[in-house]
Parts: structure tokens; C-alpha cells; sequence
């Protein structure tokens, strides 16, 4: 298959972009978000962060014009549209302090269980929110590219999925995941369910296992192995390893999907050599033939973001009909997580003495 060249990898940006607050200055906002926020253009009026030092040090490094004092100063800013990227834990008392009928974007996963993420949906609902949540792997240049190819049917049916992780993640950079009951599947491989039920659809039923590992005795599953059922024709299988500290040689962090007509191999750099990163990439292949790399713009990180930010700025301005990870669709996205969880507590199916 020849290298396609107009398979699209961004999605569309907002013909009059709206102010943006964030709330929250961490990692992700700092590496992600207004990177990406100001390789198109869109204007950041103010953030605010529990700790005032970072708050200013990101602000400065970025030239935002306002730090906000409070949360409450923060949310008083008129015509926002609000970019919300704290703590699970911490998203509910945030979305309360809104203001009523605002546009909102919400740092992935809505919360920490499938109850918290429905008390989210009833909290934008009840406060006429415009929301999302910001599943951004499925926005991503390669991913967006690979969603283009199946829509024009070049690997036909879809017979064969699975996303591949064997790398070692720092995960001492985020120091608020310590001690949590839930860990890899919900901050790290819901990307990966989320990104599969954008291109099949939702599955039937999910077989799971999370596991700790010794060397990451302060965090639990680092670990995970996930099987969808998505019926008698297409395996779906996602493997993650966080704890694979013995080089690059063999770390790994690609999806592969295979199908009637073609094939697919995409990169995700981003967990190679963290917070660093490899360039992200996507081969595709004709049956019987070789594959060939499709030119990329950019990578997961901070390219996705363009377009979850995108996807919210232009639904509210009326240029785009759908919002794609909207509330009620990041719910079943939560709900998928709950039951792998729910799954890896129940144990496999007993062997039989003989």
C-alpha cells in the first residue's frame, strides 16, 4: 500500500476560538495543553492552581496575562470556556463551582468509579453544562489518520485488534496516584478502551486481569491483561506492562488492528523513554503486501489536544454537529473500566479437579 497522504490528521479548528481558563497547572497542562492550545491559535485568558508558585512559574513560561487567587476568581472570569485538569477526586467540587450554562472540558477519567463519573454527568446536567472529557488518544494525528482508513474501507473488516505495552513508566512524576485503589487501567489504558470503542463500537462484555508489582510497591495495578468481546469475528485484546525496566531493546507501544483487506501498525512514542518520548508512527498494508509509513504531522503528545479542545470550541459555536467525547459518551467509556475492574476482582473460571 503506497503511503496516503490525505488521510486527515487534524480535526478542524474554530473559526473564532473562545478564551480559555484552566483550572489546574500540573504535568499535563504544562506539556500538553497549552502547547497545543498555542500552536492554534487559542487564546488563554488565566489559570489557577492550588499551588500559587506553579501556577505563576507555568504562566510565565507561557505567557498567560492572568493567574487567578482563588477558584472562585477564577470561575468569575465572563465568556470563558473552562479547561478543567485536576484530580479525579478533586473534579466534582470544581463543576459545582461553575457557572451555570458554561462550556467545560474535564481531564480524563470522570472520576475515580463508574458512580462518581455518573454524579459528573448529573452535575453538568443539572448546571446546563456544555461538557467533555478529554479522551484525547482518539484525537491524535496517527489515530485520526488510522480512523480515516477504515472509514474509506482500505483494511476492509476488522477482524483483529490489539494494543501492545511493555515499557517502564516513572510513575513518581504524579505523586497523587500513590495510594490509590485503581491505577493503570483507570489513568492509563482507559485511553486505550476508549480509543476501541471509538472505531468498533461498544463491546459485549470485557474478561480482565489488573496486577501491583513488586517494584512499584506504592501503586496498585501497574499492570493489566483485557480481553473485549466484540463477538465471534474480531479478537480484541489490550496488554499493558509499566514495570518493563531492562532497556528499550524490547519496550513496545503500538496498536495493531488487522482486517479482511489491510493492515495497521500505530505507534504510540509517548510511553517510549517518558517524559521524552519517540515520535509516534502508522504503517499501513494491503493483504500479501509490505507496509509502508504514512507521513505524520506530529504525535499523541501535544497534537491530541488540538482536538478535543477543537471538537468542544467549534460544538459550541454551532461548526461542528457532534461533540464526540461528550458526557454520556465518556460515561460508557467508565462504565468499561468498572467492569474490567469488576471482572479482575471476580477471578477467572475455576479448573475443575479432573
Amino acid at each position: 500500500m503506497p503511503p496516503v497522504s490525505d488521510l486527515e490528521q487534524a480535526w478542524p479548528r474554530p473559526s473564532a476560538p473562545r478564551k480559555v481558563v484552566l483550572i489546574g497547572a500540573g504535568g499535563i497542562v504544562e506539556n500538553a495543553h497549552l502547547p497545543a492550545y498555542g500552536a492554534i491559535g487559542i487564546p488563554v485568558r488565566g489559570l489557577f492552581d492550588l499551588d500559587g508558585a506553579r501556577a505563576a512559574a507555568v504562566a510565565a513560561r507561557f505567557g498567560v496575562e492572568r493567574i487567578y487567587g482563588s477558584l472562585a476568581e477564577a470561575v468569575a472570569e465572563p465568556g470563558a470556556l473552562f479547561d478543567v485538569a485536576v484530580p479525579a477526586r478533586a473534579v466534582p467540587s470544581v463543576i459545582a463551582a461553575l457557572p451555570e450554562g458554561c462550556a467545560v472540558l474535564i481531564q480524563k477519567p470522570m472520576g475515580e468509579t463508574l458512580a462518581q463519573a455518573r454524579q459528573i454527568a448529573a452535575l453538568c446536567e443539572e448546571r446546563q453544562l456544555t461538557a467533555a472529557v478529554n479522551f484525547q488518544l482518539r484525537f491524535s494525528p496517527n489515530m485520526l489518520a488510522l480512523a480515516a482508513a477504515i472509514r474509506r474501507g482500505l483494511l476492509g473488516e476488522l477482524v483483529d485488534v490489539e494494543v501492545r505495552v511493555n515499557t517502564y513508566t516513572p510513575w513518581q512524576l504524579w505523586p497523587f496516584l500513590k495510594g490509590l485503589a485503581r491505577h493503570e487501567i483507570l489513568y492509563h489504558s482507559i485511553h486505550y478502551l476508549d480509543l476501541i470503542r471509538s472505531l468498533l463500537g461498544e463491546p459485549r462484555g470485557v474478561l480482565c486481569k489488573v496486577l501491583r508489582h513488586p517494584s512499584l510497591p506504592d501503586y496498585a495495578d501497574t499492570r493489566s491483561a483485557t480481553i473485549l468481546d466484540y463477538g465471534e469475528r474480531c479478537r480484541v485484546l489490550v496488554s499493558v506492562n509499566h514495570a518493563h525496566d531492562y532497556g528499550p531493546e524490547h519496550a513496545m507501544s503500538e496498536l495493531k488492528l488487522e482486517g479482511t483487506e489491510g493492515a495497521a501498525v500505530a505507534r504510540m512514542g509517548v510511553n517510549l523513554d517518558y517524559p521524552r518520548g519517540l515520535p509516534d508512527s502508522l504503517e499501513l498494508a494491503k493483504r500479501g503486501g509490505r507496509f509502508e509509513s504514512v507521513a505524520l504531522r506530529g504525535s499523541w503528545f501535544p497534537c491530541a489536544f488540538e482536538g478535543t479542545i477543537s471538537n468542544l470550541q467549534r460544538f459550541v459555536a454551532g461548526e461542528d454537529d457532534e461533540l464526540c467525547t461528550r458526557t454520556a459518551d465518556a460515561l460508557k467509556t467508565m462504565a468499561l473500566v468498572e467492569a474490567c475492574y469488576e471482572s479482575s476482582a471476580a477471578g477467572g473460571t475455576r479448573i475443575s479437579d479432573g
